[in-house]
């Protein structure tokens, strides 16, 4: 049957309904994808600036902890908000908004000149960018039915790793421009990098189509029975109003959030100190951004194949402990070893776990909630859960302070891995889910 025989609410032949998904795919995701390698890098290009901005600006190592961690506190405090208010407006309209207004925050880094303003424009960045991954996990729940979610989630959350796959050679680089026309690299850093934001930002308001039923670039057929297919797949909604009572009393939403936090300390925690790491074997910036690109490449790798399995088994939670477990393992074998080599050995084999882990994690979370509460419950956990990116850098930054050394701040990540992975093991043993023996 051709995708123009499909007709709402009958089942099509497996050619149709892949012909509608890859148009979908290709409308959506890669825009996405490049808006969060965009958002990325923006958010954690401090941790390269860091290679010659500390000095300028006079920054300790604690210091920069806690200005590169304070961007989770301004993204805690307004991604509910941000997300619901995406629902209200529509995803186009707020995604467009979410990144020309982080662009905007991103260029003006380049006015930082001591600690407290770069406490300040961290916190605001994070204020701008709130919204961004919980919106975009919730919009591609509105155009894919389940069976597709866990592999497309991961093509999206593949900006992660691409970011430091793309960003950190760039990044090495443009520090080189230091002193060209009286700014400094650091500068040129965060003027190029926030920039293409902007753009994005254009592109996604022309681009984006809310929802299924308003896609003029499907037949009406098609358009009919992906509505269908989607809304199928999502819970069914209860009666009354979202109460934020409710869900701060919500154990799953607590359970969530804990898992996302402990699995993204070592996420937040590598992309912040990574260069500095590298750097401290001796290398120029130049080429401390192709080493540390290195582990990227196996998190592009866990992400797409490990998603693209969970969907083909139908099955998210031991999916997301294994990898969690990996990770932990990758990042606590650093601290055995004295040699440079070694350690990147070790973190390139963390990396099939940290990132693997986020195609599965996020199809779970949002199976787990009735559309009613969707939104606000995943913003929430997001928001919760993302405060790892300021326990991260300040974890390693004390530990590194207190021990001389950055392999036991590597090993503190892969330890808050562990308990996430702990956390939804003993949830779901709790909960008598049927797990596989």
């Amino acid at each position: 049957m051709s995708t123009a025989e499909a007709v709402s609410g009958q089942p099509i032949g497996l050619a149709a309904e892949t012909a509608i998904i890859d148009r979908v795919k290709w409308r959506c995701v890669p825009l996405l994808l490049v808006s969060y390698i965009v958002c990325y890098i923006d958010r954690v290009n401090v941790g390269f600036a860091a290679l010659t901005a500390n000095r300028d600006l006079g920054l300790t190592a604690n210091e920069y902890g806690w200005g590169a961690g304070i961007l989770f506190l301004g993204y805690f405090v307004f991604e509910v908000p941000s997300n619901l208010m995406l629902e209200r407006l529509g995803a186009r309209r707020w995604l467009a908004r979410i990144m020309v207004t982080w662009g905007v925050v991103g260029l003006c880094m380049v006015f930082v000149a001591g600690p407290y303003s770069f406490y300040a424009m961290r916190f605001l960045l994070g204020a701008a960018e709130a919204g961004l991954f919980p919106g975009v996990i919730l919009y591609l729940t509105y155009w894919f039915p389940r069976r597709y979610r866990a592999r497309y989630m991961a093509w999206f959350v593949l900006g992660i790793p691409l970011s430091s796959l793309i960003g950190s050679p760039i990044s090495g680089l443009l520090l080189g421009l230091d002193g060209w026309l009286g700014i400094k690299g650091w500068q040129w850093l965060y003027l190029l990098e926030s920039a293409p934001a902007i753009i994005l930002g254009v592109v996604t308001w022309f681009w984006l189509t809310d929802v299924p039923r308003r896609a003029t670039w499907l037949s009406a057929a098609e358009r009919d029975w992906l509505q269908t297919e989607v809304d199928r797949d999502r819970p069914l909604a209860s009666p009354g109003h979202v109460r934020l009572v409710y869900l701060l009393v919500n154990r799953r939403v607590w359970v969530y959030a804990a898992v996302f936090f402990g699995t993204s300390v070592p996420s937040y925690g590598l992309g912040l100190w990574l260069p500095q790491i590298v750097k401290a074997f001796g290398l120029s910036n130049a080429q401390t951004g192709f080493v540390a690109a290195i582990p990227s490449i196996f998190g592009c790798l866990g992400m797409v194949l490990w998603g693209r399995h969970s969907d083909r088994q139908g099955e998210r939670v031991w999916h997301t402990m294994i990898a969690a477990f990996v990770a932990a393992v990758g990042l606590i074998l650093c601290v055995a070893t004295g040699s440079p080599f070694l350690q990147i050995v070790a973190v390139c084999f963390a990396m099939l776990g940290i990132y693997g882990i986020k195609g599965p994690m996020w199809a779970m979370i949002v199976e787990a909630f009735e559309v009613r509460i969707a939104a606000a419950a995943i913003a929430l956990v997001s928001s919760i859960g993302n405060l790892s990116g300021w326990a991260a850098p300040y974890m390693v930054a004390v530990v590194k302070t207190a021990t001389g050394s950055f392999a036991m701040g590597l090993m503190s990540l892969g330890v808050m891995s562990a308990l996430g992975g702990l956390v939804l093991l003993v949830y779901t043993r709790l909960r008598g889910w049927n797990l596989p023996a």
